[in-house]
C-alpha cells in the first residue's frame, strides 16, 4: 500500500494555491465520517506517481505532518482544463471493515467471433456501481468477449464477482453486443442509358421517315 506524505497548509487565498503549484505542489483536503475537515498539500509529482501505481480506485497511506496515518481513497480530482495538469485533488478516511460504494471501469478482452464474421461490436456500458470492503474493490473489471457471436447480448447479471464485490447497477443493464453486419443501400437514380443497339434503331427510324 503506497503512502503520501502531506503537510496542513493553513491559508487558503487563491494566490497562496497558485504558489504552491510554481513549487511543484498540489493542494487537497482529507475528510471522512465524524472526521473534521484538514486543508494539506502534497508533492504533485509523488501524488500522480502514486495513483498510476495503485489504480483510481485504490487505498492510500496518508501522513499528514510527520503523525499518524490514515487509510484514504480518493474521491475527486480537479484539472485545470486548459493545461490538463491536476489542480486539486479530495481524499477521503476509510475504514478498512465497512463497505464502499465506487465506479469501476469496464474493460473488454479478447477478439469476438462474431466480428471476425463482419458483426459490429457494441459497447454502451463502460462502468459499474461496485460495493465492496476497500481492500476488495476490483481495479477493473475484465470480460472477455472471445466466444460472442452475432446477435450475442452481454448483460451486468453475466459479471463474474466471486462473492469479492456486488454490482449496484440493474442486472438487465447491457454491457455489449454484437449487431448484424451493415449493408450498403443500394441506390437507384431513376436514369435509364440508352445502348449502341437503340441509338442504331432511332437513326434507322428517323431515314425511313425521311
Amino acid at each position: 500500500m503506497s503512502t503520501l506524505s502531506a503537510k496542513e497548509r493553513s491559508t487558503f487565498k487563491n494566490s497562496s494555491k497558485t504558489d504552491l503549484r510554481r513549487e511543484g505542489k498540489m493542494p487537497a483536503v482529507v475528510y471522512g465520517k465524524d472526521k473534521p475537515n484538514k486543508h494539506i498539500y502534497l508533492n504533485s509529482v509523488d501524488f500522480l506517481k502514486t495513483l498510476k501505481e495503485s489504480g483510481r480506485n485504490g487505498i492510500l497511506k496518508l501522513q499528514i505532518d510527520g503523525g499518524d496515518t490514515e487509510s484514504v481513497m480518493l474521491h475527486d480530482v480537479q484539472t485545470d482544463p486548459l493545461k490538463g495538469e491536476v489542480v486539486h485533488a479530495d481524499f477521503y478516511i476509510v475504514n478498512m471493515s465497512s463497505k464502499v460504494d465506487v465506479e469501476v471501469n469496464i474493460h473488454l478482452i479478447g477478439e469476438a467471433q462474431g466480428v471476425k464474421e463482419g458483426g459490429v461490436l457494441q459497447q454502451p456500458l463502460h462502468q459499474v456501481s461496485v460495493r465492496s470492503l476497500p481492500t476488495s474493490i476490483p481495479p477493473k473489471i475484465e470480460i472477455d468477449i472471445s466466444h460472442m457471436d452475432i446477435g450475442d447480448v452481454i448483460m451486468v447479471n453475466d459479471i463474474q464477482t466471486d462473492g469479492k464485490y456486488e454490482v449496484l447497477d440493474d442486472a438487465n443493464t447491457v454491457i455489449a453486443s454484437i449487431l448484424q453486419p451493415k449493408l450498403e443501400k443500394e441506390v437507384n437514380t431513376g436514369e435509364v442509358q440508352a445502348d449502341g443497339n437503340i441509338e442504331a434503331t432511332t437513326e434507322n427510324s428517323q431515314e425511313t421517315e425521311e
